[in-house]
């Protein structure tokens, strides 16, 4: 996999039936290595690194829009169990776009986060939503409210 600008980690790896599996540590399962999972384990541990508690960070959290069920990357959960931060993560080779903020606004109208993260593994953004829905961009990774 491509090396990305986050912390390597000693991920556990293995093939099957010719595919390269992850042990994803969150969800406890093994999954197909794809580039968006490839982003998407490192940035979780960075996460984790960065002070945000492993128990409180939930990968593929389902959200419903409009009544179709999708699945928001990242979605990190502050001590009173609220919704913090939401992460969109993209694979190394697709850009961060209006489409990738449109995407978070999206999933973000029913998680009502104040923090939003956006990263393809080499470049990440940090954005700031207010009550209205409002986003601002952000110069650092909002600090874990402890």
């Amino acid at each position: 996999m491509q090396e990305l600008n986050l912390p390597p980690h000693p991920f556990k790896l293995k093939r099957v039936e010719g595919q390269t599996q992850i042990f994803d540590t969150f969800r406890k399962k093994w999954l197909v290595l794809t580039p968006e999972e490839w982003v998407r384990q490192h940035f979780a541990m960075y996460l984790c690194a960065f002070g945000y508690p492993a128990g409180l960070i939930s990968l593929e959290r389902l959200v419903k829009i409009n009544g179709m069920s999708k699945r928001a990357d990242i979605v990190v959960f502050d001590p009173q169990g609220n919704p913090f931060l939401l992460v969109e993560c993209k694979a190394p080779s697709i850009s961060i776009t209006q489409d990738t903020i449109d995407q978070a606004a999206r999933y973000n109208s029913q998680l009502r986060v104040p923090h939003i993260l956006l990263t393809n593994g080499l470049q990440h953004f940090a954005l700031h939503t207010d009550a209205d829905g409002a986003m601002t961009f952000q110069e650092n990774i909002p600090v874990y409210p402890f």
